[in-house]
């Protein structure tokens, strides 16, 4: 078998006790210049690699971090990984990242394995439907701090930090009710029984808020998707009476609604407004460039880390934060008055 050192073997070949050697890996700072100069000399000649897992025994908790998000191709989940991958590093833990595309079976499949792994923390974008409550409760109850973001379960009694999407929801319809915008269609879900999404319950009480009707025709929900939205969008602007503004509740609905509008050859925002949802970087792109409602990532993901991490370190694992953080208009010119107005 091949010598794997120990932290023994350290102190014998730098000539101080077991415990010096310990600190020289822990605490450097509490040995002199000299000392931490011949330990950290035995730890490259040996090739000794500390066993953190050990070390996370002693300590009580994990110093590795789960990750779940939505899916990771999409660029809010992109962003939102890098940046808390960052932010883990820094702190000094390790992260594992999973993603469930929504699906509840994939879900717990990685989530078994986290808990296989005794991740401390656990940052999870749950999936859409009846998801894994229940299973997450029990990780919870077996030492693992939980925080949802970007989307959270009825009934769960973990913290969340999110995006104030019915905020967001109002702001975008306000802003085409102000251009006089009255038939407005979202590409979102209707249906809660099937899907619980925030944005979608929000919409129609953002339309009832102004006055605006919400015609049947324009209410059959979408799948999320960049494909569910590219058929509901043609479905729309074939209608009799199609909707003057277009709203998509997702960046990648927004590549759906925007691929099908082009192939319909209507102009934007002459033919049809439309608004989207994150500020995905082909949005300025594109001719016109796109009118977003942008939800800050980056502090989303900043606060996820620093809640966990303080939450582990202090083992207050009953510690909740809720937070929501406000949208942004970026207005890029596809918005604009209807053709009757």
């Amino acid at each position: 078998m091949p010598f794997v050192p120990s932290i023994l073997d350290v102190a014998r070949r730098a000539g101080v006790s077991p415990t010096t050697a310990k600190r020289a890996v822990r605490s450097p700072q509490l040995l002199t210049a000299a000392t931490l100069e011949r330990v950290q000399q035995a730890i490259l000649e040996l090739n000794y690699e500390p066993d953190r897992k050990a070390g996370d025994l002693r300590r009580g908790h994990s110093h590795t971090i789960g990750l779940m998000v939505g899916n990771i191709i999409e660029p809010f989940f992109a962003q939102l990984t890098r940046t808390i991958a960052k932010a883990v590093h820094a702190r000094g833990y390790a992260l594992i990242v999973a993603d469930n595309e929504y699906d509840s079976e994939l879900e717990l499949e990685h989530l078994r394995m986290f808990h296989g792994q005794r991740v401390g923390g656990l940052i999870i974008r749950s999936a859409f439907g009846s998801g894994n409550l229940e299973y997450v409760q029990r990780l919870h109850q077996s030492g693992m701090y939980v925080l949802e973001i970007d989307h959270f379960l009825h009934g769960s009694p973990f913290g969340h930090i999110m995006l104030d999407n019915e905020g967001g929801v109002l702001m975008g319809v306000q802003y085409l009710y102000d251009l006089g915008h009255r038939q407005i269609a979202a590409l979102t879900v209707y249906d809660a029984k099937r899907l619980q999404d925030e944005r979608g319950e929000a919409f129609p009480r953002a339309m009832r808020s102004l006055g605006l009707r919400l015609p049947k025709e324009y209410q059959r929900g979408t799948t999320l998707s960049e494909e569910g939205a590219y058929t509901r969008t043609l479905e729309l602007m074939r209608l009799g009476k199609p909707p003057t503004a277009i709203f998509a509740m997702t960046g990648n609905e927004a590549a759906g609604a925007f691929r099908a509008i082009k192939e319909l050859e209507l102009n934007i925002p002459e033919d049809v407004s439309f608004l989207t949802f994150d500020d995905y970087s082909w949005t300025s792109l594109v001719d016109p460039p796109l009118d977003v409602i942008t939800q800050p990532v980056e502090q989303m993901g900043m606060l996820a880390v620093k809640t966990v991490l303080d939450a582990i370190e202090r083992r207050d694992l009953e510690h909740r934060v809720r937070q929501r953080f406000p949208a942004t208009l970026i207005r890029r010119g596809s918005c604009a008055a209807p053709k009757e107005a």
